[in-house]
């Protein structure tokens, strides 16, 4: 991928992924540990108690790492498909025997295309995360 668009896109996600660790990860990071600290306040419980509470407390903030890492794979993959088809039309166009400036300029244009379209995936997607994030926190 050119690297101006692939930097366009990185910086998209990586604003993505600010906001969603910011509005939503670390408010149940904070719970967590909260819960966890309570956990080990309880001095009547035995060492395997103590242990499976703080497993309790950490199990809604590993479910929501996992949803944003399969959401961003996702979304990598599709991207890496459509690119991966960009690659492939040009390697056709110069088996054709089209001229390698003009499948540069195709395959750029193709590229620009999936970056494009990727992009306007960003906000549907961050919202999708961001309910599904809500709901594990509830």
């Amino acid at each position: 991928m050119a690297e101006l668009q692939q930097l366009r896109v990185q910086e998209a996600v990586d604003s993505m992924v600010k906001s969603v660790e910011r509005e939503n990860i670390r408010k149940m990071q904070g719970l967590m540990f909260r819960c966890s600290a309570s956990c080990c306040e309880d001095s009547q419980a035995s060492m395997q108690q103590v242990h499976q509470c703080i497993e309790r407390c950490h199990a809604p903030l590993a479910q929501a790492q996992a949803l944003v890492t399969n959401e961003l794979e996702k979304f990598q993959d599709r991207l890496a498909r459509c690119t991966m088809h960009c690659n492939d039309k040009a390697k056709d166009s110069m088996d054709a025997g089209n001229k390698e400036p003009q499948v540069k300029q195709q395959l750029d244009s193709c590229v620009a295309k999936c970056v494009d379209e990727h992009m306007n995936l960003i906000p549907t997607m961050t919202k999708r995360m961001k309910a599904s994030l809500s709901s594990i926190a509830k």
